[in-house]
């Protein structure tokens, strides 16, 4: 009997299967009679420190043909039985270039059952997994192939892929495939948009396949598509399904020399692995509830990863194989590690058996039992201490990568912000090697600097076209930053907000000032405290054809951000704490517009853009702040206050805005005005006549009013204060001054007045976008109603009044009457595209909404 070099290890219920082909001559040099596939069952004795044979078995076939290989073995569930039991897939190859492959099943009495046999025209080379059936599914020619014990037919599935990197059981969907492929992009993709989808980025995706179902599932709930140029094998620890959505744990190796673990298609570790070329991967859970990654690589070697700090536990060289059972009894499992020995054809010669704790077996030690009590005690002491220690370098361990990781954070934030500040100032950037950092590589690893300067920059004339003035103001401990915007960029765009980053390099410190943003509309129409009973023209006339501007309610409702709110919008302002900037004594900062700019087209608003404007620089020096250069300047000028609208702007942007509405059930508000410009010492700005400064001393100082007349009993005031102390002393002095009849009412969503005639323009751009859902079709209605009672089609018209001169010709014009009608009818109930369905029925959706929200807050205000 001449034993093949050819053999494969498989653990199975705490066992250890040996599969070889072994053939048997009659003679020297005569020809094969039989070829037998034998299987030995080794089992561990911790007696004898060896594994010994516990049975064997054979599989006898006709030895025709010489090219006979088993191409893999593995456990697989028995789909009559429902057991899990060794399987093994044989090749035969015949003269024809027929290839013919046996499936066959290991039972425990050691009889190997044929499943199924089939026949290919090539052989299989790429990506062969053995399932549940048993089955077999394999690649090729990029397609994918399949067959099982039931079916007994090869068949393809309808997918394209590259390769496959996981195969196993999903709950609720069976067996599934994990593959990739070349992006499929829909075709109808604008190309004016960027790119959102990481198919576009990197051309090729993850996607699952159920065989069973035959049904397509998402990849990205395993990993995003970026990885797919990187990720080598996969494999998938835990799923599971909550809420009818699935959950998913998994790890996969790179072509990187990088493991990543991923939970629900986020990554969440990275672990460095030892050697090049990683090529499969395996899960174990040891004693102790530690979870291990065993990673094999083509090379022979292997290296173990802890789950809990994603660290490499230990490493080996010159391996064979590697099995996950448990071999020597103890409930959980192992790690037998068979090395390559030349010295010796026996190649459970050289084995370990670990678990990584007190579990620990190698081949040629003597684990002696009669160890003496006192030398036991000793013994179990030092493990003891061991363990200690070991706990304890692991804590250092994990708060080392905790601190690494947070300095990898920090840095990569501070390398976002340089690349942004680079890419709005038309700069080239060099991107750094993900591999310094510590990160996963999902470009080419050459360094190459990405310039903007290809595309010509069109920041100066943006700034042009929507900034008019750019400032900066000192009001106490803050630091006030304003853009003045043109008016026809405030109409077009939403969502504006302001980023300052500092312009310096201060290496650890990140250049993001945090500032908090307000919008500030300001009117600079003179007109008096109090409004007279004579009204001009209600605002809503004005705005009614305006529906897209600023004013637009479902973008004003969604701004969280408070807001001073007058007339229009032209000033957007950041304001930020001053004094951690006087830090620095000289700081250069940034100042950087986000908007979303509104696009339409023939009268509809299409989706919003996003854009980034670089405004321009501001400096901030200790001195400057020190010789007043940027404070606020509050002078009176006979009856006004003599304040630039940058000054007043700095001053709303700080403030807090409270409004009260104020009624006077047996005499009028006129005290109010009085109280002003009396007790309080107000003064009107002399560029907005609306608000009144007060130059009251003591914390009252800078407060700023505004004070609207609705009716001689009834007004509302709006007070922009520094604290809620200041607000308390100015309605403590108001009540002294108003009778105790009155009412005064906080509005913690606006007046009345403001929100009803929103209400109002609520409800008209509501009709109007109903009416639009009708307008194409009226006019297709309005061109068949034309066609048959168009002016100047008279009855008494020639060739019509040849119809009425006799009874058929009556008869004839009848007909013809009832035939167009009918057509009008038809072109009444005519069918509506579904895309412009869906976008008008949205429309209509949104306005509704937004008359919703303004009823809900008139009715709660």
């Amino acid at each position: 009997m001449l034993l093949s070099e050819q053999q494969h290890f498989l653990s199975y219920n705490g066992e250890l299967l040996i599969f070889r082909l072994s053939k048997t001559k009659r003679a020297e040099g005569a020809a094969d009679k039989t070829l037998k596939l034998c299987v030995r069952r080794m089992a561990y004795d911790r007696d004898t420190q060896l594994f010994v044979q516990k049975s064997s078995g054979a599989f006898s076939m006709p030895a025709k043909h010489s090219a006979t290989e088993i191409v893999c073995c593995d456990c697989t569930t028995h789909s009559k039985t429902g057991v899990v039991l060794p399987c093994v897939l044989m090749k035969v190859k015949k003269h024809n270039s027929v290839v013919e492959h046996l499936l066959l099943l290991l039972h425990s009495s050691n009889r190997f059952e044929q499943c199924c046999h089939f026949k290919l025209d090539y052989e299989l080379k790429e990506d062969i997994r053995l399932f549940a059936g048993p089955s077999v599914l394999w690649r090729h020619a990029n397609k994918l192939f399949y067959i099982s014990s039931d079916t007994r037919t090869v068949l393809s599935a309808p997918v394209q892929l590259s390769s496959i990197v996981w195969t196993g059981e999903i709950e609720g969907e069976g067996t599934v495939v994990l593959g990739i492929r070349a992006a499929c992009l829909p075709e109808s993709e604008d190309g004016d948009e960027f790119a959102t989808s990481d198919r576009a980025i990197w051309g090729s995706e993850f996607f699952g396949y159920a065989i069973e179902r035959q049904k397509m599932l998402t990849g990205t709930c395993f990993m995003p598509h970026a990885y797919s140029r990187v990720v080598s094998s996969v494999c998938v620890f835990k799923n599971e399904r909550l809420k009818k959505q699935l959950r998913v744990s998994a790890v996969a190796i790179t072509h990187k020399n990088q493991l990543i673990w991923f939970q629900d298609g986020v990554p969440k570790g990275v672990c460095e692995l030892p050697y090049e070329k990683p090529c499969l991967i395996k899960t174990a859970v040891t004693s102790g509830s530690d979870f291990l990654f065993i990673v094999s690589f083509s090379s022979g070697n292997i290296c173990v990863v802890r789950r809990e700090n994603l660290q490499v536990a230990s490493k080996w060289e010159t391996v064979k194989s590697v099995l996950v059972d448990d071999f020597i009894g103890s409930g959980t499992e192992q790690l037998l590690l068979l090395f390559n020995d030349d010295s010796n054809t026996d190649v459970l010669n050289k084995f370990k058996i670990t678990d990584f704790g007190k579990i620990n077996y190698e081949s040629g030690i003597n684990y002696k039992d009669d160890v003496p009590a006192a030398e036991g005690l000793q013994e179990n002491g030092l493990f003891t201490i061991q363990a200690l220690e070991t706990r304890l370098q692991a804590g250092l361990t994990s708060v080392r990568e905790l601190q690494q990781h947070l300095v990898l954070k920090k840095r990569v934030i501070l390398g976002s912000c340089k690349a942004l500040i680079d890419l709005v100032e038309g700069r080239s950037h060099i991107l750094p090697s993900a591999k310094k950092e510590g990160l996963v590589s999902l470009w080419d690893d050459a360094e190459k600097p990405y310039s903007v300067s290809k595309e010509p920059s069109l920041t100066p004339k943006l700034q042009d076209r929507f900034i008019e003035k750019l400032w900066q103001r000192v009001v106490g401990d803050s630091l006030v930053v304003g853009v003045k915007l043109t008016e026809s960029f405030c109409l077009s765009a939403c969502d504006i907000s302001l980023s300052l980053v500092m312009d310096q390099d201060f290496s650890m410190i990140s250049p993001i000032i945090e500032c908090r943003n307000k919008i500030i509309k300001v009117n600079k129409v003179s007109s008096a405290l109090s409004v007279s009973s004579s009204q001009i023209e209600p605002p809503q006339k004005k705005m009614k054809l305006d529906l897209h501007s600023k004013n637009d309610l479902k973008e004003e409702f969604r701004k969280r951000c408070s807001r001073t709110q007058l007339d229009k919008a032209n000033t957007v302002t950041a304001v930020t704490s001053l004094s951690p900037l006087l830090a620095f004594h000289r700081v250069c900062c940034a100042v950087l517009l986000h908007a979303k700019k509104q696009r339409h087209r023939n009268g509809d608003l299409l989706k919003s853009k996003r854009m980034t404007l670089l405004c321009g620089k501001i400096l901030l020096s200790l001195e400057d702040i020190s010789d007043g250069k940027y404070s606020v300047n509050m002078l009176k000028d006979n009856s006004y206050c003599a304040a630039s609208m940058e000054d007043i702007v700095a001053i709303l942007a700080v403030s807090i805005r409270f409004t009260f509405q104020i009624v006077s059930s047996d005499c009028t508000l006129t005290r109010v005005n009085s109280w002003l410009l009396g007790e309080m010492d107000c003064l009107p700005f002399k560029e907005c006549h609306d608000m009144v400064f007060s130059h009251k001393a003591g914390n009252i100082y800078g407060t700023v009013f505004s004070w609207t007349l609705k009716s001689p009993f009834e007004g509302v005031l709006t007070l922009f204060c520094r604290s809620l102390t200041v607000l308390f002393q100015c309605l403590h002095s108001l009540t002294r001054v108003l009778p105790p009849s009155c009412d005064i009412k906080l509005l913690r969503s606006g007046s009345k007045g403001v929100l009803t005639e929103k209400l109002v323009l609520a409800l008209e751009k509501e009709m109007f976008t109903s009416r639009s859902l009708l307008s194409t079709k009226e006019g297709k209605a309005e061109n068949n109603m034309t066609r048959w009672s168009a002016p100047g089609k008279k009855i008494s018209d020639p060739p019509m009044a040849s119809l009425l001169d006799n009874e058929s010709g009556v008869q004839q014009f009848r007909e013809r009457l009832q035939n167009e009608k009918k057509q009008c009818v038809l072109s009444m109930n005519e069918t509506m595209d579904g895309t412009l369905y869906q976008e008008v029925a949205l429309k209509v959706a949104e306005a509704q909404l937004s008359s919703d929200m303004i009823v809900w807050r008139l009715c709660n205000s």
